[in-house]
Order: C-alpha cells, then sequence, then structure tokens
C-alpha cells in the first residue's frame, strides 16, 4: 500500500487505526532503546504483516516516548547533572564533574544535529531510499559485525566516573549513523562506548545519558513539523495514543536491556541483528518482500 504524504511528510501512521499504532508503539518502544533498530522493526512489522508503511515521521515522533522513559528512569541521573551544573555555574567551579559531564553531552550532540540538518531532505521525504529493506539489512549485518567485535576486543572495566571527553565525542561520533534506519542510535553509542572500554551497563548509561538531547530533540521537531504540515485531529490522536504505549514499552526495555547486560553480554542483541539482517535480506532476493 502507498504511503501517504502530508505536505510532502511521510504520515503513514494516520491512516493505521488506533490498534495497528497501538501494537506498533509496543515494537517501536521496545526496539528505540534496545540496540536492534527500532526505525528497522517499523519497515519490517508492518511489511510482515501487509500493513501500510507508518512512515519515517511516525518513527521520529516517537522520540517523544523514548524521551519520557529515559528521563523518568534515569531521573536520578538527570536531576543529579541538571542541579549539579547549575551549582558549579553560581560557584564559577567548572572543573566540576557534573558541569563538565553536561557539557560534553552538548558537545557530542552536535555531529547529529548538523548531519540530520543536511540529510533532512533524504531521511524524511516519501519513499525515502534510505528506508528500503536492502539498506536496512545491510545495516543490521554492518551493526552486528561491530557488536561482536566490541565484545571480542573490548576490556569493559571503567565506569562513567572514568568518561573523558574524548569518550563524549567518539561516541556522539557513533550517534550520527542512527540517522540511517537499521543501524540503530542505541546500538551505534553503545557500541562505541563498549570499544571505550566502558562496564556494559555503564556504556548503556551513558549512552542514554549521551542522547537524551538528540532524542529531545528529534522528537519535537518532528512534533512541530506535523505541526507545520497541519496533521488533522484524527491524525494526533492516533499519533498521541502511539506514544503513551510507546513510553511504557520504553521503560521496560531499559530495565531489560540494562540486566542483560549486567548478567550477559551484549551477544544475544549482535546475534539478532546479523540473523535478521540474513532474513531480510533473502526476503528482498527472493521477491518475499518489497524492497
Amino acid at each position: 500500500m502507498a504511503a501517504a504524504c502530508t505536505e510532502g511528510l511521510d504520515t503513514g501512521f494516520a491512516a493505521l487505526g488506533y490498534a495497528k499504532v497501538g501494537l506498533l508503539g509496543v515494537v517501536q518502544g521496545i526496539t528505540e532503546l534496545l540496540p536492534i533498530s527500532s526505525a528497522a522493526h517499523m519497515r519490517i512489522v508492518p511489511a510482515f504483516l501487509g500493513w501500510q508503511d507508518p512512515g519515517s515521521a511516525f518513527s521520529a515522533a516517537m522520540q517523544v516516548a523514548a524521551l519520557a522513559a529515559v528521563v523518568s528512569y534515569f531521573w536520578a541521573d538527570v536531576r543529579g547533572l541538571a542541579s549539579g551544573s547549575l551549582g558549579a555555574i553560581r560557584r564559577r567551579d567548572f572543573q566540576d564533574w557534573n558541569f563538565r559531564f553536561t557539557a560534553w553531552i552538548i558537545l557530542a550532540t552536535i555531529p547529529i544535529v548538523v548531519a540530520g540538518e543536511l540529510l533532512k531532505p533524504l531521511l524524511n521525504a516519501c519513499h525515502s531510499p534510505l528506508r528500503s529493506l536492502t539498506v536496512i539489512g545491510i545495516a543490521c549485518l554492518v551493526m552486528s559485525g561491530l557488536l561482536v567485535l566490541a565484545e571480542l576486543y573490548s576490556r569493559p572495566k571503567r565506569t562513567l566516573e572514568h568518561a573523558t571527553l574524548k569518550d563524549a565525542m567518539i561516541i556522539g561520533l557513533a550517534q550520527v549513523g542512527a540517522l540511517i534506519p537499521g543501524v540503530s542510535r542505541s546500538g551505534s553509542t553503545l557500541t562505541a562506548a563498549l570499544f571505550r572500554d566502558l562496564k556494559r551497563d555503564e556504556a548503556a548509561r551513558f549512552s542514554f545519558l549521551l542522547g537524551l538531547p538528540a532524542i529531545a530533540a528529534a522528537g519535537m521537531k518532528e512534533l512541530w513539523e506535523l505541526h507545520k504540515a497541519h496533521l488533522d485531529a484524527h491524525g494526533w490522536s492516533i499519533l498521541g495514543f502511539g506514544i503513551l504505549i510507546a513510553s511504557l514499552s520504553a521503560y521496560a526495555a531499559i530495565w531489560g536491556l540494562l540486566r542483560i547486560l549486567e548478567r550477559f553480554s551484549a551477544w544475544p542483541f549482535a546475534i539478532y541483528r546479523g540473523v535478521m539482517g540474513i532474513v531480510l535480506l533473502a526476503c528482498v532476493y527472493f521477491g518475499w518482500l518489497p524492497n
């Protein structure tokens, strides 16, 4: 089924209805914060079920759900960074760890903001070639391989308190890859953090905190774009329902990810992504799914 466009913006989600968007909200919420790519699953699940592609605008707007989940789950960290930074500014103590870490997060967000603006016409366009299943399948295989290398060659021993500006900038650059469907923001930043020898659970914590500005900016920006595109009341109602469901799912996903990384490793995600990439490319090659 052809995707819907509203003033050039891909808004296929509006035609899906509450039940389908609710299911996609569960999938989006879980996969957004696990290193397995929500954008990939937003293309794969509708394709397998024979549903209309919800569109890139849906995935971007769902960042609001991820933002709510990350802020609530890591509220102690967020509050500590905010209050500590403000206190450091009042004292003019710019060596304070909270102030420095907050500044690093802001600096590390610049690359994805610049790249996002440059690629905006391509990323949100109707029928964007970047949302093809071939691109997603290849991205899944590449990220699976990188995650395997990170597990094999990293020495996870450092904590967040030992992080440096170099760590933040490397992870921030890795975050740019998340603009390509199938890469995963969580996956790219977690992999980069593991290569920097951060403990697995600390790497995930770093990934989530560093991603807060990018997640917030992407979600709010997409909501504004939908407003400018005059999305109707029905579309807003469906989107709001999806965001609510995705928020609850995303919170559960954070809890699950940290438990898995604490007790096991990132291997389950690497294997899952590898299998998903192979299956997707096979489905496209044999014509089982439209590209």
